[in-house]
């Protein structure tokens, strides 16, 4: 029984990433003792939750078979519509409301044009990610809006103790999405779409709608994440979310979501946020030049990529090796009754 849940375990996709985490941070804590102090823990923390719930929203889709490298320019482009229509007079949560139908439309423009006339979801959302980053510059010229003050900012930057609330908006994302993933017809529908296509539509799903839900929420909760740091750092900033897409996909491949679907969990893409930006924490602590960083990120997916394997690999075979001494057992005791009952 003990072997069966070790097994079980290490078949899971994000061990391996939850084993490098522990790996790193000891690292990064045996360089700098600070490493792990509240107060940097507090710091990263702080700027993390946003970037974790862009990461679940690329972890689903990449779950249900396709990828979104838009999210980066959604992420500032809905705030910059949000406070750009408040300037126009537009009232505080109809503003709001506008500006997430944004990230929802950009999401439904991706689906339709991948679904609809089969072009890759890479090369659709690779046109996406320049057409909003146009967009987002060109509303502005390229210059920070001031922050208005009449958005309802105490909903989104309050307080509890040390934790912000952008913490709490991404639990209740990081629970809502893992109860649909894992407790609900539509979550098993996502991997089954992901898992194979051909197999899903036999059965009676509809790929097409399952998957063009999942482009919709990417691009709301890619939204919803950048409005969150608007809110937090009062600047919606054109810049903003540059190359998010990329460590966002990053993310959900340490955690342990396969790039050909079907595989993955909230829990890993959460995971292989957090990682990402403790270790950019601890380059920066380290006093090691900040373009180091990227070369450590393409490290940590390649390693991440190669370990993953390894480990699944290995519950696999530690499964297909008690399978065959289950049979072998089997097959020893139909002998001995065979021989016992000749015997008698």
């Amino acid at each position: 029984m003990k072997n069966n849940r070790i097994k079980s375990i290490l078949m899971r996709p994000e061990i391996s990433t939850l084993i490098m985490f522990i790996v790193i941070m000891t690292g990064f804590f045996i360089a700098n003792d600070k490493f792990l102090s509240p107060r940097n823990i507090r710091i990263v923390m702080g700027i993390t939750p946003e970037y974790i719930i862009v990461a679940i929203g690329i972890a689903i889709l990449m779950i249900s078979g396709e990828f979104d490298l838009s999210v980066g320019s959604v992420f500032a482009l809905v705030p910059m519509t949000m406070v750009q229509l408040v300037h126009q007079g537009i009232p505080p949560w109809f503003a709001i409301a506008l500006g997430l139908s944004i990230g929802i439309a950009v999401g439904f423009v991706n689906g339709f044009i991948t679904l609809r006339f089969g072009i890759p979801s890479f090369i659709a959302t690779l046109g996406m990610l320049y057409i909003a980053r146009s967009l987002t510059t060109v509303a502005t010229g390229g210059f920070t809006p001031p922050f208005p003050h009449s958005l309802p900012n105490e909903l989104f930057v309050f307080q509890f103790e040390v934790f912000r609330a952008s913490l709490f908006w991404m639990l209740g994302v990081a629970a809502i999405a893992g109860i649909m993933l894992h407790r609900s017809n539509l979550g098993n529908w996502i991997y089954a779409t992901g898992g194979d296509t051909g197999a899903a539509s036999s059965m009676g799903i509809k790929t097409n709608n399952v998957k063009m839900f999942c482009f919709i929420l990417c691009g709301f909760l890619a939204g919803f994440a950048g409005m969150i740091q608007t809110f937090r750092i009062e600047a919606p900033l054109p810049s903003q979310g540059y190359l998010l897409e990329l460590e966002s996909i990053a993310a959900a491949v340490i955690g342990g979501v396969s790039l050909f679907g079907g595989v993955g969990t909230i829990f890993g893409a959460a995971i292989g946020a957090i990682l990402i930006r403790f270790l950019e924490s601890g380059i920066i602590m380290a006093r090691i030049d900040a373009e180091w960083f990227r070369a450590g990120l393409g490290s940590l997916i390649i390693i991440s990529v190669v370990f993953n394997t390894w480990v699944v690999r290995r519950g696999e075979n530690m499964v297909h090796k008690n399978n065959a001494e289950e049979d072998q057992k089997d097959e020893n005791n139909s002998r001995e009754k065979k021989r016992m009952k000749r015997n008698v």
